[in-house]
């Protein structure tokens, strides 16, 4: 055993180019396995402890206003352990670095049990500072990426409009809550513009005139198998007072947004990280395949001094396994750098009050078996070709490949292309798998970068749709109770305002076949210029008269067509009835919604004409002065400023977003360079006696070299257009398999991320090429024509 180790050695030192590039492609596939699924188990261990520790209710349900008498019944229904009642209300509010109001939502904390560890469910931790005390003062706690945003600290004084009344606000600390990981009012989570301020409670009642009353209510169950019935008996008790329904943790704003993140970057793990384990079968399949042809003469000797077959097949074996290993090694400790880098990008999203990076034992085990498997199948051809081969057939040359007219040649096309095209045509034609499999190779680099970078190319689609066609105005307010709408004259009045169109939208439940879905019912003129309805295939789509426009996301999970009437379920305001037809779908990108006019909406509803919100286009000079406006209106409780909303949407995505591509930009870079490079070599080694042939008889070393790298070439560039095709396809099945229930990403691809998909992956290819021209320039013409034939 000894002699076959060394051999092994003197193997590795001469294939060092080979087997650097093939343990890189193994180490980025365990790295992206090991990294990603260590920061999901990471923060999936960190958000389970938090929801734990802190208590985060099961299920949740918020009403209009309900009386606190209903507390001993709810604490009655079958299955529920504890209930919290609270009280939560949106305000705008004035902060010294923020030109536009921003909107905090306040709740009501018990100040007599403030404490963590004596709250009650969706219990506060403070991150600094201290907790509120009761007084002549109005103290409050503030999220802490809210005050990260705007650099507010304990100590500091704002201005908010708490119930119509202008009232000051200190600030004496910073708090995390499991119920607020992420803060939203319904849309994307913007620390800039929409924060939590928690305040006491019997201060909250008497600020917002809501004494002997709630608005929110928060139940833990001794069982989750019991939450359908539970969630029955709480809507059949509250339904009277104007309530969305009661829902499960799983439909809770922010544990949704992390459960949605916390799946995607389980998808990421587990599809990115295979296709580099597929390719390093295939390379390894070709490098070892290839060492068993040139090592015929080696293998026989062994065979007839007494090795066994399962000796020699255990050598070749463990040629790849030191490969494997390499890469397996190089990837874990890889994997901890990219996991620890991707843990501090999400630590600056997810607010727990532990986040540390580990990996667990399971992984590295799974991540040992799965390049295990890697080196045996990838191996497993040449180990039989080993264990076939006899001793006396060793001995000899292998038999002369015997080349036939290629289907160009017979077609008659061959006598246009020159003698060097037809070499390369017939040994594509000769051995057609291992171009398949080059072909393939290559094109898997191509779709891992462009699935890397359309994530942009989708963003900024997402909003060049929603924030240029669908909100067309500069500015939406929205107000605390429905209102007239002659609130338009008004807005108008304000400084700066050019044009107002007011809207109504409502929380609705749509019932469809024994199937009911909640979404957002939005009113609408049938002449409204600032807020419409836009379908992301087909443009703007006018809002009809009689009928309702129901959005493609919530007409697939309710199975609805054109043509079919569903009943529309008013949650709030009298909660009326009604069954409406189905005039057209539209594919909206955000959200499950549904677009009638105006008119209709509010004969529907049977509470008269009323208005929530509108949209506004300011001028942008007079921009400071309509702010100032805003701030002095009690009626407006919230505000959407796109051109704010734009920028920090661009700047949190280009970040990230920025960061991932350019990981998986590497990776492509390096997944290309050694398919390309040991492609290369591996035709060098099975062509060096025909080239140094070529060489003797008169061709130039650049005529040689074009010989064997315009095989390469031609690989490679049929590669492009099976990559991007792939490319698709890829990224369609990450969207597919990342889909959520509300959020329609689309499958975007711009021109240009196709043209740098391609460039980077031809731009690796030339590199291997160079690389390759100078072993072919080295070629030891008397050594290589000392074959025996």
């Amino acid at each position: 055993m000894k002699a076959l180790n060394i051999k092994l050695w003197r193997d590795l030192q001469r294939l060092w180019p080979q087997v650097l590039t093939m343990a890189l492609v193994v180490a980025i596939g365990v790295a992206g396995f090991v990294g990603m699924f260590s920061v999901h188990q990471s923060l999936q261990s960190s958000r389970d402890g938090f929801y734990r520790d802190n208590r985060l209710a099961d299920v949740f349900i918020h009403v209009k206003r309900a009386p606190t008498q209903w507390l001993d019944r709810l604490r009655m229904i079958e299955g529920v352990a504890q209930v919290q009642l609270t009280t939560t209300m949106d305000a705008p509010i004035a902060l010294p670095d923020a030109q536009a109001p921003v909107t905090g939502r306040f709740v009501g904390l018990n100040l007599g049990r403030a404490h963590e560890q004596q709250q009650g469910l969706n219990a506060v931790s403070l991150r600094s500072g201290r907790w509120p005390e009761p007084g002549q003062a109005l103290e409050a706690l503030v999220s802490d990426r809210f005050a990260q945003a705007h650099q507010l600290r304990p100590g500091d004084k704002v201005n908010a409009i708490l119930n119509g009344r202008l009232q000051s606000v200190h600030i004496v600390g910073t708090a995390i809550s499991p119920e607020y990981v992420f803060a939203s009012r319904g849309g994307m989570p913007d620390d800039k513009t929409f924060g939590i301020w928690w305040i006491d409670h019997e201060r909250m009642a008497q600020t917002f005139d809501m004494q002997g009353a709630f608005n929110q209510a928060s139940f833990r169950l001794h069982d989750s198998l019991q939450e359908p019935s539970v969630i029955a008996q709480i809507d059949a008790l509250l339904d009277r007072y104007g309530t969305r329904g009661a829902m499960g943790r799983d439909k809770q704003m922010s544990a949704r947004i992390v459960s949605d993140e916390l799946s995607q970057l389980k998808v990421m793990g587990t599809v990115l990280p295979g296709i580099f384990l597929a390719v390093s079968i295939f390379i390894l399949n070709g490098v070892i395949t290839r060492q068993v042809a040139t090592q015929r003469g080696q293998i026989a000797a062994l065979k007839a001094l007494g090795y066994t077959d399962r000796t020699i097949a255990g050598h070749y074996m463990a040629l790849s396994l030191v490969i494997t290993g390499l890469g397996l090694l190089a990837g874990l400790l890889l994997s901890q750098w990219i996991g620890q880098q991707m843990l501090a990008l999400y630590g600056e999203v997810f607010r727990f009050k532990q986040l540390t990076y580990s990996t667990t034992p399971w992984l590295v085990a799974v991540a040992m078996a799965w390049t295990l498997a890697a080196a045996i199948a990838g191996t497993w051809g040449a180990v039989r070709t080993v264990v076939r081969l006899q001793p006396a057939e060793a001995m000899q040359a292998p038999a002369t490949p015997r080349y036939r007219k290629t289907l160009l040649e017979r077609s008659g096309v061959g006598r246009q292309v020159s003698t060097g095209m037809r070499m390369v045509i017939r040994n594509v034609e000769h051995r057609p798998w291992r171009s398949l499999f080059t072909v393939t190779g290559i094109a898997l680099a191509v779709a891992l970068q462009i699935s890397g970078a359309f994530w942009m190319d989708a963003m900024d689609h997402i909003m060049e749709v929603q924030f240029q066609q669908v909100q067309r105005g500069d500015v939406v307010v929205q107000f605390q109770n429905a209102v007239s709408p002659s609130v338009v004259q008004d807005l108008q009045r304000m400084p700066g305002v050019i044009h107002a169109e007011a809207n109504r939208t409502e929380a609705v439940r749509i019932h469809a076949r024994g199937v009911s879905e909640e979404g957002a019912l939005l009113g609408l003129h049938a002449c409204a210029r600032l807020l419409r309805p836009v379908d992301a295939l087909q443009g703007p789509v006018p809002v009809p008269a009689q009928g309702l426009l129901m959005s493609d996301l919530l007409a697939r999970q309710l199975a609805v067509r054109v043509g079919d009437r569903v009943e529309v379920a008013f949650l709030m305001g009298r909660q009326t009835r009604a069954q409406v037809e189905v005039v057209g779908v539209v594919h909206t990108l955000m959200g499950k919604q549904v677009f009638m006019s105006l008119d209709a909406m509010n004969r529907l509803s049977r509470e008269g004409s009323a208005v929530t919100e509108a949209s506004l286009r300011v001028d942008a000079a007079l921009m400071p002065a309509f702010w100032s406006a805003v701030k002095q209106a009690p009626e407006i409780v919230a505000v959407f400023d796109k051109a704010s909303e734009m920028a920090s949407f661009q700047a949190s995505t280009s970040r990230n977003m920025g960061i991932f591509s350019a990981i998986l930009t590497l990776f492509a870079i390096a997944m290309a360079v050694a398919i390309v490079y040991n492609s290369a070599r591996i035709s060098l080694s099975e062509r060096a006696w025909e080239l140094a042939s070529l060489r003797v008889l008169g061709m130039t070393r650049t005529e040689v070299s074009l010989l064997l790298l315009g095989q390469l070439g031609a690989e490679l560039l049929l590669a492009l257009p099976v990559g991007g095709i792939a490319g698709w396809a890829l990224a369609s099945l990450l969207m597919h398999l990342m889909a959520s229930d509300n959020i329609d990403f689309p499958v975007v691809i711009a021109p240009s991320t196709y043209a740098w998909a391609a460039l980077i992956v031809l731009a690796a290819g030339l590199v291997s090429a160079l690389l390759v021209r100078r072993k072919i320039d080295q070629l030891d013409l008397v050594a290589v024509l000392k074959v025996r034939e």
